[in-house]
């Protein structure tokens, strides 16, 4: 009988996420470990983990003889070797490549396929939300920082060495440019994800006395920005409209390398969608060459929020 179950592993910076899915894209279960508690004893992390991914087949109410691999979306995953390689934000992956995908199989006695975690996000898509039934499009995450999962005639673009897509570190403000956590300046990071919305609303809040519910409080997230969007806010308004021009600047530049059908955009600064569209959609259309003016969409990913990062990095077991 084949087997008709996958696992999929969404690893992150303090917590994994571990779910047992059907052919349909159903999470039939799922649990959560801490991943920030091991420091630098990656063997101990990968017991857990496998330990972790039995429990929660069990929970399912199947054996591991039904699942027929794993999938894992990891922070500098590597495709090609299945490592987890110098990984600023997981201690045990920080000074070394890890590889993870070996021990995790040897563990658990299935196959595994690793991917970086925004690379599994357009796996996901491509599967089951959005992108059903495209072959070439950009996905971007937009998180604590941005990420991108590009595919070409419906394969995942991973280049020579499997860390292809690092489109969230392409340049975006040329001349004195914020320094990003990459160490280089001027990054669509630095600007565009969450973390970089916050960075523009403090700059601005210094250089200018315009009223705004903003400038009381002492630590600004993106979703304080939103709120006060919401309510109408000039100030946050401005916020999204500059933060969404950039995005679409770079969108254009995006669609000048591998001509995708649409941009798909998923992640918690997504989410304020009417506030980021019609800057994204204007900037990128005007800095489009003719030839791809009005072919491109914009759209935002159609998996269930709390799933998603699961379903990204189980997609990829489908394959194995």
């Amino acid at each position: 009988m084949a087997r008709q179950f996958v696992v999929g592993v969404d690893i992150g910076g303090q917590t994994s996420k571990i779910g047992v899915v059907d052919t349909r894209g159903d999470v039939l279960a799922q649990s959560v470990i801490r991943t920030d508690t091991f420091g630098e004893d990656a063997n101990a992390y990968i017991e857990a983990l496998a330990e972790a991914v039995k429990a929660c087949v069990a929970a399912a109410d199947k054996t591991m003889e039904d699942i027929r691999g794993i999938g894992v979306g990891a922070p500098n995953g590597n495709y090609y070797t299945g490592e987890v390689a110098f990984a600023p934000n997981l201690a045990w992956a920080a000074k070394e490549a890890v590889p993870l995908a070996k021990k995790l199989s040897e563990a658990c006695g299935v196959p595994v396929s690793l991917t970086n975690d925004a690379n599994a996000a357009a796996v996901g898509e491509m599967a089951y939300g959005a992108a059903r039934g495209m072959k070439n499009f950009i996905m971007i995450t937009l998180g604590t920082g941005v990420g991108s999962g590009i595919v070409v005639d419906g394969k995942v673009l991973y280049g020579h060495d499997g860390f292809a897509g690092e489109l969230g570190h392409t340049c975006v403000v040329r001349h004195n440019g914020r320094t990003c956590g990459c160490g280089k300046t001027g990054c669509l990071e630095a600007y565009c994800s969450a973390i970089g919305i916050s960075r523009t609303a403090r700059e601005w809040l210094e250089a200018s006395g315009q009223p705004t519910p903003l400038r009381e409080l002492q630590n600004i997230t993106s979703k304080d920005i939103y709120d006060a969007a919401k309510q109408g806010d000039n100030f946050a308004l401005r916020l999204f409209d500059y933060t969404g021009t950039l995005l679409g600047q770079s969108f254009a530049d995006f669609v000048a390398f591998s001509a995708p059908e649409a941009i798909v955009l998923f992640g918690g600064l997504a989410r304020a969608k009417e506030f980021l569209y019609e800057p994204m959609k204007r900037a990128m259309e005007d800095n489009l060459l003719k030839i791809w003016k009005g072919k491109v969409e914009i759209i935002f990913s159609e998996l269930k929020e709390s799933d998603a990062a699961i379903l990204g990095a189980s997609a990829l077991a489908w394959e194995l």
